[in-house]
């Protein structure tokens, strides 16, 4: 971060010329970030960058072979959570990369996946890549990339509508039936492209929600999918509170019952990264996004702990290992939620 001495008396003296005194240099970072978090930022996004191929995505990495449009699509949210845009910042070649990569990856039927189609699971990165798509959308300054991005995000929202269930959800496959976490992942993306002025539409949109609410357990938390019943799942439970106030929900009755759960799971392993759920870059992901959203009680209970944890599970080389899946899409997550406090992205913002 840039930082300038503006107006120093001359009675403070040659020492206080060397250095602005601690209080005052973290005054120059956001709540809850400090020179040490900034640094751990920035090695991350270097990792990022360095690993990066000139084709905009992560082939050389486990998860970067895997799921190489999610991976991609996340990263380019990290950059964007940065201040970058295709066109300006230190990343703005690797933000401009990203997009690219995930244009050349739109399928003239809307779909957005990869060769391998991400593991038989194209819908995921389809609905990461409507996000960043549609963020980076109103960034771009070439007019025919933004026609042709136009096109593309506008497929995009077409096959995500007509991939919908009868109950109004999604799953892996566009139109095969639908579960919890596929969903929020496309409702996500619908409304980043309704942010960036895209018709969306509202049917689709409602339906989503009355999905979510099928899936509501006795716990106020949201099972697998309605046809799973059962367990309450923590992963998607924090997923549905995140997506429910980004369709408008901030007073639905499930987006508070579902706080009220993951909230308390939260609290029982209040000291640990680790929820017990086996995917958890995943939860923190969508449980930041939820905690930010709703309010200071939440978020000043939450960031620091989670913002401490995540710095000591950092690499050497910069990067985080998510989940198992691997260092790109765990660098990605870390980098999304340390970001949060700059609020430099409409989407994840209150």
């Amino acid at each position: 971060m840039f930082r300038q001495l503006v107006g120093i008396p001359m009675i403070l003296g040659a020492a206080a010329l060397l250095a602005p005194p601690r209080a005052a240099a973290d005054e120059l970072y956001p709540k809850h970030i400090n020179e040490k978090t900034q640094r751990a930022i920035n090695a991350g996004l270097d990792y990022l960058a360095k690993t990066q191929s000139n084709d905009g995505n992560w082939p050389n990495s486990q998860d970067g072979g895997a799921y190489p449009i999610t991976t991609a699509a996340l990263a380019g949210m990290a950059f964007l959570a940065n201040g970058n845009t295709p066109s300006r910042g230190p990343y703005a070649d690797e933000v401009r990369k990203v997009m690219l990569y995930l244009m050349g990856n739109a399928l003239p039927n809307g779909l957005i996946t990869g060769p391998n189609t991400e593991e038989g699971r194209p819908m995921y990165g389809h609905g990461f890549s409507l996000l960043f798509l549609s963020t980076v959308y109103g960034m771009e300054t070439d007019d025919r990339t933004r026609q042709n991005l136009r096109k593309i995000i506008t497929r995009a929202i077409d096959l995500t509508a007509r991939g919908q269930s009868n109950l109004g959800g999604w799953t892996y496959t566009p139109g095969d039936g639908d579960e919890g976490s596929v969903t929020v992942t496309q409702m996500q993306g619908l409304r980043a492209a309704r942010n960036a002025g895209f018709s969306v539409p509202k049917g689709t949109i409602d339906a989503a929600v009355k999905y979510l609410e099928l899936c509501k357990t006795r716990e106020g938390g949201i099972a697998y999918s309605f046809a799973s019943g059962g367990d309450t799942r923590l992963p998607i439970s924090a997923a549905a509170i995140a997506t429910l106030y980004n369709a408008g929900q901030y007073d639905s009755k499930l987006a508070e019952t579902c706080l009220a759960y993951v909230w308390g799971q939260f609290q029982l392993r209040k000291d640990q990264f680790d929820k017990g759920t086996g995917h958890e870059f995943y939860t923190h992901l969508y449980a930041a996004q939820a905690f930010y959203q709703a309010g200071d009680k939440y978020w000043d209970a939450y960031f620091p702990l989670t913002r401490d944890q995540l710095l000591a599970m950092q690499g050497k080389d910069g990067s985080w290992n998510g989940d198992g899946v691997g260092p790109v899409y765990g660098t990605d997550i870390a980098l999304i939620i340390l970001q949060l406090p700059y609020k430099l992205l409409p989407i994840y913002q209150r």
